[in-house]
């Protein structure tokens, strides 16, 4: 092979072969078969593996999701506003009268209105015993007692002048009037106390259902101070008749105010 320069070109001159020489040059060669010529692909069998999937998809498909479990409730906490009393000495007076104006007809079934209000007095004793108060409290058989070991000093509990506190203007440090401040300083001193509760008043009501309801109107005295420092209502459970289970209700809801059963 020869390179030449014509005409500022260069060119590349290749002795030509004939086409009889091209023929014998060209000789066949034996090729080796391949260790895989005769591999075929195995054939896939789609629909009975889609056939046999079917019951896979529609056992996940009839599974319930996982549900995040419901919370709880919390309970509502209990309010005491009088638990701080609890820890206190309290003289508990005796249930002062019972209303005269009575839609239930109730009032006509208490032959003995003064009966009738001793026996709340025990179940409001009871009910403050049983949660814990027996031994801290002063209840109206103590102040009795008390009464007629000191007859020159001390004052019967029954005779209370407990009357103004009745009406409807008596409010948080109302102050008391005479001769009701003198007993409860009396009180208060003879059996080393500051705090008297009176049942001022019961009287019986109706509810919107027809049934009949006790409603006990309560004072909480400072008799240091010689005021009010509470008053307010207490209501019983609703019932048809009246029986032993209303006064036993009015005393546990006066217990949870203070205490828990």
């Amino acid at each position: 092979m020869r390179a030449k320069l014509r005409d500022g070109r260069a060119r590349v001159n290749t002795d030509a072969l004939a086409p009889r020489e091209i023929r014998s040059t060209l000789r066949p060669i034996g090729a080796r078969r391949l260790p895989f010529a005769h591999f075929h692909h195995p054939a896939v069998r789609t629909l009975p593996r889609l056939l046999w999937c079917v019951p896979l998809l529609l056992g996940c498909a009839s599974k319930p999701a996982a549900q995040t479990p419901t919370p709880a409730p919390t309970p509502t906490p209990v309010v005491r506003p009088f638990a701080a009393l609890a820890e206190q000495r309290v003289v508990v007076a005796p249930a002062y009268r019972i209303s005269e104006t009575d839609p239930t007809g109730w009032l006509a079934q208490i032959p003995r209105t003064r009966e009738y209000l001793r026996t709340l007095d025990d179940a409001i004793g009871a009910e403050l015993a049983a949660r814990g108060l027996k031994s801290q409290w002063v209840f109206p058989p103590d102040l009795a007692r008390a009464a007629k070991r000191n007859p020159t000093y001390a004052v019967d509990p029954y005779t209370l002048a407990v009357e103004p506190l009745r009406a409807s203007n008596v409010a948080p440090e109302t102050k008391l009037r005479e001769p009701l401040a003198s007993q409860i300083r009396t009180m208060i001193a003879l059996h080393d106390a500051r705090v008297v509760l009176i049942p001022v008043e019961l009287r019986f009501e109706k509810d919107r259902t027809g049934q009949g309801i006790a409603v006990l109107r309560l004072a909480l005295l400072d008799g240091r101070l010689s005021e009010v420092r509470w008053v307010g209502d207490v209501r019983s459970a609703p019932s048809a008749t009246l029986s032993p289970a209303v006064a036993s209700s009015l005393a546990a809801h006066l217990g949870d105010l203070i205490a828990a059963p």
